[in-house]
């Protein structure tokens, strides 16, 4: 597979073949996107699927932001499996889940606190807390940081904990989620995703075994979700929603299906916490017919394009974002250099576009053109083991 190629067989993207890059930003909107004063570093905390809790398994490297070059600094121990990481927007704290089915003797998995250091970014461990439920594979902080949001995927079930001043977690409180789909990997309730809204009043479980958005209202203040009456959005039965992310306009919002290879764009009603199907489309080239599951979506930080990953096809999918209504042209598809891009990540400017291959052990950047959204290999790579998260900040350390 070429390692980029334009997406012209639908008659949606015929604009694109007729009229190049420029019709790309015409569609995205509002011309030319402000020039970032790019740092000269980024850290990357690379989550990965290492075994066990005395093995390394949190790596921390450092990227050049010019270059796109990985420098590995540490490697250290951050328990058993953690494959999804978040980290406090103060850079003082980072939270891992281990995805595991047992913690500490007892059915579920478990998540970790860890101390930042501001000179070398290291870790330093602070705490666990069970997770509430089997196989946690996702955790976010509300806005606030006040209290880590987490899906359990085998226990089909949401848990918020409470964080501390001091950046370790108290006990979680759970949600349990029921139902299933017609899709074979669909036998149960699957939480993949929790996160919270743009204005912190909402949080919303996105379930992969039921087809559905579960939305909450979220007390930050009080430690608190309560579930909605209703479903914040239900998607097409056997699409197996996986990953949801807003629009910098808090306006619309994407959903990534991983089981039917799609996206759909969602309008956002802030008012009372549901979404509004207004476009599905195929993350996938229209020649591609082999198997593939979705995994990542990320929007630029100009709101002007949107990315998602393939497992299977091990692509990076590209569309152009129609300012108007917030629907999607896809422009673009670029192979991964590895198997199973399981998560990716832009820099805090939009200009490197970081992917981890979880079963091809290595990571791969790309450079973004912040007027095209188009991806060019950097042509540097890393070799990490199992890498399942990259999360990307600005070189903070003192």
């Amino acid at each position: 597979m070429a390692l980029s190629v334009f997406r012209f067989s639908h008659p949606s993207r015929v604009l694109l073949g007729c009229f190049g890059l420029a019709a790309a930003v015409l569609v995205a909107g509002c011309g030319r996107p402000a020039t970032a004063t790019l740092p000269a570093d980024y850290l990357l905390y690379i989550g990965t699927n290492q075994g066990g809790a005395q093995d390394s398994s949190i790596f921390l490297y450092r990227v050049n932001a010019g270059t796109g070059a990985f420098t590995k600094l540490s490697a250290q121990l951050g328990g058993a499996s953690p494959t999804y990481l978040t980290l406090a927007p103060n850079h003082r704290f980072l939270y891992a889940v281990s995805e595991t089915q047992t913690f500490r003797g007892a059915p579920g998995g478990g998540v970790s606190s860890f101390a930042i250091d501001p000179h070398s970014g290291g870790l330093k461990a602070l705490g666990q807390q069970p997770s509430g439920g089997a196989s946690p594979c996702y955790i976010s902080l509300d806005h606030s940081g006040k209290n880590a949001l987490v899906a359990n995927y085998m226990g089909g079930n949401v848990s918020l904990l409470p964080v501390a001043a001091d950046g370790q977690l108290s006990v979680p409180t759970t949600d349990q989620h029921t139902g299933s789909g017609p899709h074979k990997n669909q036998n149960a309730s699957h939480a993949h995703c929790l996160l919270p809204d743009p204005a912190n009043k909402f949080a919303f479980a996105v379930n992969l075994g039921t087809d559905q958005v579960v939305g909450y209202r979220l007390d930050a203040a009080a430690s608190r979700l309560t579930r909605l009456p209703e479903p914040a959005f239900v998607a097409k039965p056997g699409a197996g929603p996986r990953h949801l992310t807003f629009h910098p306009n808090g306006k619309t919002a994407y959903l990534i299906n991983e089981l039917n290879s799609t996206l759909t764009t969602l309008a956002y009603d802030a008012a009372t916490g549901h979404f509004r199907e207004l476009q599905t489309v195929s993350a996938l080239p229209a020649s591609y017919t082999g198997d593939n599951s979705c995994a990542d979506v990320h929007v630029a930080p100009n709101g002007l394009f949107i990315y998602a990953s393939n497992r299977g096809h091990n692509s990076i999918a590209v569309f152009a974002i129609d300012s108007s209504n917030g629907t999607l042209v896809p422009i673009q598809d670029v192979d991964t250099q590895g198997k199973t891009p399981r998560n990716f990540a832009l820099d805090p400017s939009g200009r490197l576009l970081l992917v981890a291959n979880q079963n091809s052990n290595n990571l791969v950047s790309y450079r973004v053109d912040p007027f095209s959204g188009l991806l060019t290999p950097t042509g540097q790579q890393a070799t990490v083991p199992s890498p399942m998260f990259v999360g990307v900040v600005e070189d903070f350390r003192k």
